[in-house]
């Protein structure tokens, strides 16, 4: 049986999360420790809130150096909602907080008026559809429609600072959100796969597969 570990860190959907993948057949496994970290074979952060308490939960655990370097590596990883954005160099939510710097760019707020100026609802919540930047073949996305529609719960949004990072997009009020981003075989998710009904848990499934193996389309 393939096994995930989850980081626990105080903040989050872990149990939501971990039932997602135990659906999927995953052994789950919680890691709230550096060691546990370094052991996993492959790594989820899911994540609720906002960044700055997800970013100091992070770092008054001891984690954060311990995720860099798992990273760094190449090794399977995935970060789900405020995981994802934790995965940039930094976030504008609240002040400047420093992320966890796996892709280079920022985080910043969804504007509150659409590309007409109209007046639009902030968090951004609700099911949307995904547009395909690059080729999925291969990918946590491999095998799944374009305009599949995934569930989001979000306020800001990552800007990475090179679209060749973006393996997927959608759009809130006719500007783009980054939906999926990725770096290698770390992977970042702004919707909520265990959220998103079956087509999320097929996501869950895929990730098992093309994040722990090399492809083609590697951003390295």
């Amino acid at each position: 049986m393939k096994s995930i570990s989850i980081v626990d860190y105080g903040i989050g959907n872990v149990l939501s999360v971990k039932r997602a993948f135990e659906h999927v057949g995953v052994e789950v496994e919680f890691a709230d420790t550096a060691e546990k970290i370094r052991k996993a074979e492959r790594l989820v952060l899911p994540g609720v809130g906002a960044f700055c308490d997800g970013m100091t939960e992070l770092e008054r655990r001891g984690l954060v150096s311990v995720i860099q370097e798992y990273c760094a590596n190449d090794r399977p990883f995935l970060g789900i909602c405020l995981g994802m954005q934790m995965m940039l160099e930094e976030s504008e939510e609240f002040g400047i907080s420093k992320g966890l710097g796996i892709i280079p760019g920022k985080v910043i707020r969804i504007e509150d008026t659409t590309i007409e100026g109209e007046y639009q609802k902030i968090p951004h919540v609700g099911w949307n559809e995904l547009f395909y930047k690059q080729d999925v073949a291969n990918t946590v996305l491999d095998g799944i429609p374009e305009k599949e529609r995934m569930y989001f719960v979000h306020s800001y949004t990552a800007k990475p600072s090179n679209d060749s990072f973006r393996l997927a997009d959608t759009y809130y009020g006719g500007r783009q959100i980054s939906a999926v981003i990725r770096k290698g075989k770390c992977y970042g998710t702004q919707f909520h796969p265990e959220k998103s009904g079956d087509v999320g848990l097929q996501i869950l499934k895929l990730s098992l597969i093309h994040i722990s193996e090399p492809t083609r389309h590697a951003q390295i």
